[in-house]
């Protein structure tokens, strides 16, 4: 006599096991966070609404709001900027140091339709830059220029 499994159980115990596997639940797969999407589509698709949407709700109006790349006013350098004009001639520039929006930042900010007068580093302290600490963050700039109405 042979020491064989029959093949009916070899079946039995194969199909066992791939049942056992198929009732493993999978771990859902989570959606890339908006902040890990390509700079373009996050700033076009994601900030700039968003940050539209937020300024408007203050009471201000946008003349324009855009994602462009090229000379940085005042200081130089080819960057990504955020640029936009609001009403009563007064504009910001968003800056992104690289196609990135982890780079260092730096905002730019005009008023009576002037050369941009104050240029300083932007969030140079955030260890992690989020669609939400972006938009709020510009704002509590501009609402510190008192673009916002009164303080």
């Amino acid at each position: 006599m042979e020491n064989s499994i029959p093949s009916e159980a070899l079946n039995t115990k194969s199909e066992v096991s791939s049942v056992e596997k198929s009732s493993i639940p999978k771990k859902p797969v989570k959606a890339p966070k908006l902040e890990d999407k390509p700079f373009d589509e996050f700033i076009n698709n994601y900030f700039v609404p968003g940050l539209k949407k937020s300024i408007l709700e203050k009471g201000i109006e946008i003349n324009e709001i855009k994602l462009i790349q090229g000379d940085r006013p005042v200081v130089g350098g080819n960057c990504w900027m955020v640029f936009c004009e609001l009403s009563q001639d007064r504009k910001f520039w968003l800056c992104f140091s690289k196609d990135a929006i982890t780079s260092n930042k730096t905002i730019l900010l005009a008023e009576s339709n002037s050369e941009p007068s104050i240029v300083e580093s932007f969030l140079i302290d955030e260890k992690k830059t989020t669609l939400a600490l972006l938009i709020s963050r510009v704002l509590q700039r501009l609402n510190g220029q008192k673009w916002f109405g009164n303080n």
